[in-house]
């Protein structure tokens, strides 16, 4: 009985939550559900309706009517609640994580690359004459040391990246 009452009221309901959808403030697709389910628990509490075309009519309009109120009662967040400006606490672990991860790689490179990228990564943002005046190298051979350093540096951590990110 139930299986024959979906397959004849599925194209009529169809239409109505259609029609009514567009006033409502939802979609058709919600209308129909919601209206299914009322069937399903009016099947369960009192059996199947005696008009089942005029009832399927009058609970797509209810359930309109119980859309509309809510869309007016509704009001958006001033902000977006999921904002990415301001990272959760998983951001914050897998940042951390990751810093966790260069600094340890940074401190396995070899000869005077581990003072170098440190010195590259200081909070006080220092400037190349204060970074070679540190480290004892003419401000000149920081670059090329520097490239090597990063290029040390990015074999080390080639297996422990999942994918590499496009650069360019």
């Amino acid at each position: 009985m139930t299986h024959d009452l979906v397959t004849t009221l599925g194209p009529l309901l169809t239409a109505e939550a259609s029609a009514e959808a567009c006033f409502s403030g939802s979609e058709p697709g919600d209308l129909e559900q919601a209206v299914w389910l009322r069937l399903l628990e009016r099947l369960q509490a009192d059996g199947p309706p005696r008009d089942p075309q005029g009832w399927l009519r009058k609970a797509v309009r209810a359930e309109a009517r119980r859309s509309r109120r809510t869309t007016r009662r509704e009001r958006p967040y001033g902000t977006e609640p999921a904002d990415d400006l301001r990272p959760g606490p998983e951001q914050l672990a897998l940042t951390a994580a990751r810093h966790r991860a260069l600094r340890d790689a940074v401190r396995r490179l070899p000869g005077r690359c581990p003072r170098l990228m440190e010195a590259l990564l200081s909070p006080r943002d220092l400037t190349y004459r204060e970074i070679a005046g540190e480290l004892g190298i003419s401000q000149g051979s920081l670059g090329p040391e520097r490239s090597r350093c990063l290029g040390c540096l990015r074999r080390l951590l080639a297996p422990e990246v999942a994918a590499r990110e496009a650069r360019g």
